[in-house]
């Protein structure tokens, strides 16, 4: 059974993705673990949404939500490139004549909307039984070694990219270590790159049993 218990839902967002605001009927369970700010918990989720966050639980449901929204970022980029390229005004006053560019025409604005929307969706504060949850500043962006990023997301990235690491593992080790340990994940990262799947899963076991047993 699980014990992720469902946050609370204001009326008016009833069905509706806490991640990017659209109409939803599913829920993502973020399972808390020794280092999370919170406890565990659901949001109601689309589904995907859903599937983008099943693979951004870093170190909270608040830079899962950043994450989703890197990603949303990444994935409608030619939509929300429309908002910087045209007006409605031009879209309407364009000659388009074929079939396919007319069409454009006719849903190109809608589509830049819909995308800028869902990335700019601002959730709903979270809370419990009515005790508002403190986001712990997880909301501001991160810091690390005199660099600032929008997210937990972003450095990973960064650093992965830098350094080659592996940013599945340095992600699933924040998961266990915490933000507050970056630094110490990137260097476990950098002692195993290269080394195969099941050393980096033997990896990942022992910290989680190391820190089970604290």
């Amino acid at each position: 059974m699980s014990m992720a218990t469902l946050v609370d839902i204001p009326f008016d967002k009833r069905h509706t993705c806490w991640f990017c605001g659209e109409p939803s009927n599913l829920s993502f369970e973020y399972p808390a673990q020794p280092p999370t700010p919170h406890p565990s918990l659901t949001v109601p989720a689309c589904k995907e949404c859903l599937q983008l966050a099943r693979k951004h639980r870093l170190t909270s449901i608040w830079d899962c939500r950043m994450a989703v929204k890197d990603d949303l970022l990444r994935l409608y980029a030619k939509h929300l490139a429309i908002g910087i390229n045209w007006t409605p005004e031009e879209l309407a006053e364009s000659e388009f004549s074929c079939k396919i560019l007319s069409g454009f025409r006719e849903n190109a604005w809608m589509m830049y909307e819909i995308a800028r929307d869902r990335v700019n969706a601002p959730g709903w504060p979270l809370s419990l039984d009515g005790v508002l949850l403190d986001d712990h500043g997880y909301t501001a962006g991160f810091s690390f070694d005199g660099l600032d990023f929008r997210s937990v997301n972003a450095a990973i990235n960064h650093y992965g990219n830098s350094l080659s690491l592996d940013k599945d593992l340095l992600a699933k080790l924040l998961g266990l270590l915490g933000r507050e340990r970056f630094g110490h994940a990137v260097r476990l990262c950098r002692m195993h790159i290269g080394v195969s799947q099941e050393m980096k899963r033997r990896l990942l076991q022992d910290i989680a049993e190391e820190l089970a047993s604290d």
